[in-house]
């Protein structure tokens, strides 16, 4: 299952949500065998970022995490992606996007516990 945390520290309304939620999820597609059925997706706004001494400029701080890719496949389409999502929908320029991936090794749900080993 992947997941995503997306801080942002400008005000996210409902309409905004939506369109990130349903983009994401079809974004997703671009890492081999996932797909929006697996997203789980969360979104904090208003957050306090300081970037370059600053905190007058619009910010995204993004965490994927993925099980069962170590090798990466898809991540720089994926992360162009999210990129162009968060331009589109936030207004949130380019280069102050900041994505973090993370493997995920072992992972647990619904009491279910799966190993990358």
């Amino acid at each position: 299952m992947p997941f995503l945390i997306a801080k942002v520290n400008v005000p996210i309304n409902l309409e905004q949500e939506i369109k990130l939620k349903s983009r994401l999820g079809k974004a997703i597609e671009l890492i081999p065998g996932l797909s929006e059925k697996y997203l789980l997706a969360g979104f904090e706004s208003d957050c306090r970022f300081f970037l370059r001494g600053k905190k007058d400029e619009a910010i995204a701080y993004i965490e994927v995490s993925v099980f069962g890719n170590e090798n990466h496949l898809g991540y720089e389409d994926f992360s162009a992606a999210i990129t162009k999502i968060f331009v589109e929908v936030l207004n949130i320029p380019p280069m102050n996007i900041y994505i973090k991936f993370s493997d995920i090794a072992a992972w647990s749900v619904g009491g279910v516990f799966f190993d990358r080993r």
